[in-house]
């Protein structure tokens, strides 16, 4: 493996606390339609497909994924659009209603706290909080530059009514702050009735084929070569793709291609997962419990602890050690980038002391008992 040195990595400066988070009230083309117009938009890693050029955003570094957030009170609609990438939804709080489909009646489902939805590209998809008003949803976007949106053409027209209109190159105009109104020829050019029907459909049973529930998480106690080691004790469950678990026995609902995968890791109070560092670029959001990030070995390692909703941005290339530290089991979520198994190096020690205990990983980098392995082995 190929990767780059992890000293000078400032652990606190790639940590997005839920008071850092900047809104955004005018996002989207919808934000002033009856029903919408209390709707916030945060940018977290990325622009996504936010059509205000005053979106401000977080982390602006390219991780090959884009992550928002939809924060919406009792009630209020997120409007019929449709995505070129992929399209995550995770739910950390309250409950909420997905509609898909050219009118939005195709199918419903429901997601709650802890479940994870992927709703295929090219498909129109609305979505309202039922729950509380706090209710809080993080989304996923593949790619750095995801293509902007397509709005069902009955959004728009209602939009123009407020004096909201989309240029092609997918930027808000709002005329009633005063800006003049784009000629027809910069619009974006509403989808005909022909290419509506042409979209792919899907029923509720493909839908629901694309949901992880919380109650329909399989989690492995062995998914990382240093589970066996005192102090290391970790749970991995995959949702999307091929994550990272070393359990080969472990593996995701969703496995199409995202541009990233998801994992739920889930870590008891005083236990620790790593050193280990990958490739890829990974974003941790506590959902529940402390978490303790540090970066990097020895003397020149930084520190950052993440709270319920925080974010933490992991470099490619730098070692990471994952501590829980609160009262509680701490539960994260792990967004790899990428759709290729990462390949976890892990410190000379560690490899050491698992073979002690009796494990080692196979020519293919899953777990196995030692003495079944050739001793050219790892």
């Amino acid at each position: 493996m190929s990767i780059e040195g992890n000293q000078g990595v400032q652990a606190t400066s790639r940590l997005v606390r839920y008071e850092d988070l900047i809104p955004c009230r005018e996002a989207f083309v919808d934000c002033k339609l009856p029903g919408s117009e209390t709707k916030v938009n945060y940018s977290i890693i990325g622009t996504g497909v936010a059509e205000s050029g005053e979106q401000m955003v977080n982390i602006t570094e390219p991780h090959g994924f884009a992550l928002g957030v939809a924060a919406m009170p009792h009630g209020v609609t997120n409007n019929l659009h449709i995505h070129f990438t992929a399209e995550v939804f995770m739910i950390y709080r309250g409950e909420w209603l997905f509609r898909w489909g050219p009118e939005g009646r195709d199918g419903e489902i429901i997601g709650r706290a802890g479940d994870i939805l992927s709703i295929p590209t090219w498909v129109f998809r609305g979505f309202t909080n039922i729950g509380p008003d706090d209710s809080w949803i993080f989304t996923l976007l593949g790619r750095d530059t995801s293509g902007g949106l397509i709005w069902h053409p009955d959004i728009l027209a209602s939009a123009a009514e407020h004096g909201l209109y989309l240029r092609r190159d997918h930027i808000l105009v709002d005329t009633t702050t005063g800006a003049q109104k784009p000629s027809d020829d910069e619009l974006v050019a509403p989808l005909t009735r022909d290419a509506i029907e042409a979209l792919r459909r899907y029923s509720e049973e493909e839908m629901r084929a694309r949901m992880v529930t919380e109650g329909e998480l399989k989690w492995s106690h062995a998914s990382f070569l240093d589970h066996q080691l005192p102090g290391h004790r970790s749970e991995l469950a995959p949702v999307i793709g091929y994550g990272l678990s070393e359990d080969r026995n472990a593996n995701a609902k969703i496995m199409n291609a995202h541009g990233f995968s998801v994992d739920w890791l889930r870590i008891d109070p005083g236990q620790q997962v790593g050193p280990f560092r990958i490739d890829a670029k990974q974003v941790l959001i506590v959902r529940q419990g402390a978490l303790e990030v540090e970066l990097g070995l020895g003397a020149d390692s930084s520190r950052a602890v993440a709270e319920p909703w925080a974010t933490f941005s992991a470099p490619g290339g730098c070692w990471r050690t994952l501590r829980s530290t609160g009262d509680v089991p701490l539960i994260v979520s792990l967004t790899t980038s990428g759709d290729s198994r990462p390949v976890i190096e892990w410190p000379a020690e560690i490899i050491a002391a698992a073979r002690d205990a009796g494990t080692a990983r196979d020519a293919n980098g899953y777990l196995a008992p030692l003495a079944l392995l050739p001793q050219t082995g790892e």
